[in-house]
């Protein structure tokens, strides 16, 4: 990004304030991978400064964290299903990717289903999200989930109100029949206030690397505002249950939202350290006569760095 990319002077001081901080926040996508190294802090305040030294401690621990609960997950077979769900750039793609960072994808996965095509609305409606829960020992993160149908479905007029109405008769008892299977379900909404909605997308506008983050869904998404916020509250009312409640993640400020989230969804799940048997390295074994044949040099990419 750096030197090829530029803020348009035109736009308010607080849209301008918001865009860098967004670039920042991208910047520290790649930082979190190499955290105790000597990250760049000079383009941030001392409180600010402070306070990304502390997340970036605090994200590595719940990562840590994180690493023991797959490990009781695939020692005891427990199966887990997480539901992310929010208004558009309300942040659940970031925390989706700090929960999945160092974590082994063949025990954690994620869901990201398109929309569904010509036989998949013949289909059940539910049918084509049970292909992707989990077997045991395994962790399914929905990004998007069933909750389609209470959200945008009903918001864009994707169904009409029986199948509206016959959604809220049927995904508790679905989610009911789920829990008594041995899944765990636990579903969070990310909530953002409307301003900050507005200033993420601008940010998305004015950043070339974000802009195929925008879909024309999304841009009318921004439009229905208030018919979302309806949908949003009736959906929460209508569909929170004791065997899987919804947790609502306070998200306008992103990096305290993927910690309470990480750690709220840590202390939901009963696991404990897993023992593991020493791991020793064997020798390996050398034959005299194996002789390594050079590589091609028309197959080896040219080194450019």
């Amino acid at each position: 990004m750096g030197e090829n990319f530029s803020i348009p002077p035109e736009l308010t001081k607080e849209v301008r304030n918001h865009i860098r901080e967004e670039i920042l926040d991208d910047l520290d996508e790649e930082f979190e991978l190499s955290y105790g190294e000597d990250t760049p802090n000079s383009l941030y305040d001392d409180k600010n400064r402070a306070f990304r030294r502390l997340y970036f401690k605090e994200l590595i621990h719940l990562q840590g964290e994180l690493i023991k609960l797959q490990d009781w997950i695939s020692a005891t077979g427990h199966r887990l299903v997480v539901l992310f769900e929010g208004r558009d750039a309300a942040g659940k793609g970031g925390a989706i990717k700090r929960i999945t960072q160092r974590l082994n994808p063949r025990t954690c996965r994620v869901a990201a289903l398109p929309a569904p095509n010509d036989r998949e609305r013949t289909q059940w409606y539910f049918q084509r999200y049970v292909a992707h829960l989990p077997a045991a020992g395994e962790i399914v993160l929905f990004d998007r989930s069933w909750y389609n149908r209470a959200g945008v479905e009903r918001v864009m007029g994707f169904c009409n109100d029986e199948e509206y109405e016959e959604f809220f008769r049927s995904v508790p008892e679905f989610e009911r029949m789920l829990v008594r299977s041995g899944i765990q379900i636990v579903k969070f909404w990310f909530s953002i206030t409307d301003d900050e909605q507005e200033a993420r997308f601008r940010s998305r506008i004015e950043d070339p690397l974000k802009q195929w983050k925008l879909s024309p869904m999304d841009l009318e998404s921004r439009r229905r505002w208030e018919k979302y916020t309806l949908a949003k509250e009736i959906m929460l009312e209508r569909s929170s249950i004791p065997e899987a409640p919804w947790w609502v993640v306070q998200a306008v400020d992103k990096k305290r939202a993927r910690l309470n989230c990480i750690s709220h969804l840590l202390s939901l799940v009963p696991y404990a350290p897993v023992s593991r048997s020493e791991v020793i390295l064997p020798e390996r074994v050398h034959h005299p006569d194996y002789v390594r044949q050079p590589t091609d040099e028309d197959m080896i990419i040219p080194e450019i760095y």
